[in-house]
């Protein structure tokens, strides 16, 4: 875990903090959105460079953990979404949507640094990344259009659009990439890969900075975006939290597979979800900042499940 890791949610309140700050000179204001979505692409590029998609049939050897984590994100969790969205935001569409898409789309990279705090099994989690990352590109399009595009808010269209931009595009690029240092591995592993992999958190900042410049007026005039999101998000992760352990009681997992499988469960993508809001909810500015919202709730809460495993395992 590099030094900004550790201070993963300082970070992010700071970039919030700097955004808001900057945001008040008009003409920052003004072109600070334009950099929002190239740091985000910047970002992703550097995540789709730093998975191992050749150790995919790895995530196969864990069939029981795989179809326990599979159907917990992928089946039970849009369902939770949906029924906390529908009775906490009903009133609110666009935050409704915003949490929807923060819900649906687990964890690619945090997840195991709070794994490896908890004493987890750190290789059996990280073995079904490269599975989780390609399920919710192919399925966040699919959970779009049910939730907001059968409401008339989205065409199934710009979904794909989008979802062309932000996942296919940084894709390819980093696929490019691999192809062009097929004869430098060295290179590609010990200074490529390792600068991509520490500097993700930066361009995330960076764009969390731009947004709220960009957002700065609409924010303070919406406040109570935070205390309408608090309340279902704590909710999603308390409920969670006791399935995934009941469930992995019933499938007498392990202790370190127990803390594998709520962390996989638990943790949230909200910097791919964040990239395919912007691009599909151009107009919508209150979509993207629920995605911003969330993990100044979700980090916290993740840090706290870490020291209660440790003191349960102790």
């Amino acid at each position: 875990m590099s030094k900004f890791e550790k201070f993963q949610t300082v970070l992010i309140v700071l970039s919030i903090v700097l955004g808001l700050s900057i945001g008040q000179v008009s003409i920052i204001a003004q072109h600070s959105g334009a950099f929002i979505l190239p740091f985000l692409l910047v970002m992703l590029y550097g995540l789709f460079l730093t998975i191992p998609f050749h150790e995919l049939k790895k995530a196969f050897g864990h069939l029981p953990f795989l179809r326990t984590s599979l159907g917990l994100n992928f089946i039970w969790t849009p369902i939770l979404a949906w029924g906390l969205g529908y009775l906490f935001l009903s009133e609110h569409p666009a935050l409704w949507i915003g949490f929807m898409m923060l819900m649906v789309t687990p964890c690619t990279d945090w997840y195991l640094i709070f794994t490896s705090i908890a004493k987890g099994n750190v290789t059996l989690a990280a073995s079904i990344l490269p599975v989780n990352l390609i399920l919710q590109i192919l399925l966040l399009p699919l959970y779009l259009w049910i939730f907001a595009g059968t409401e008339g808010a989205l065409s199934l269209s710009t979904i794909f659009e989008s979802v062309l931009l932000v996942f296919i595009l940084p894709f390819t690029l980093a696929q490019l990439t691999r192809l062009l240092f097929k004869h430098r591995q060295e290179a590609f592993e010990k200074r490529l890969v390792p600068f991509f992999s520490s500097s993700q958190l930066v361009w995330l900042c960076l764009a969390v900075v731009a947004m709220f410049a960009s957002q700065g007026t609409y924010l303070w005039t919406n406040l109570d975006v935070l205390f309408l999101l608090f309340i279902p998000i704590l909710l999603y992760f308390l409920i969670n939290a006791i399935l995934g352990h009941y469930v992995a009681s019933w499938m007498k997992m392990t202790q370190k597979d127990t803390v594998s499988l709520l962390f996989t469960t638990l943790a949230r993508n909200s910097p791919v979800a964040l990239a395919v809001a912007i691009t599909a909810f151009p107009d919508q500015p209150v979509i993207a900042l629920a995605l911003v919202i969330g993990p100044l709730i979700e980090l916290p809460v993740l840090a706290l499940v870490a020291q209660l495993l440790l003191r349960i395992k102790k």
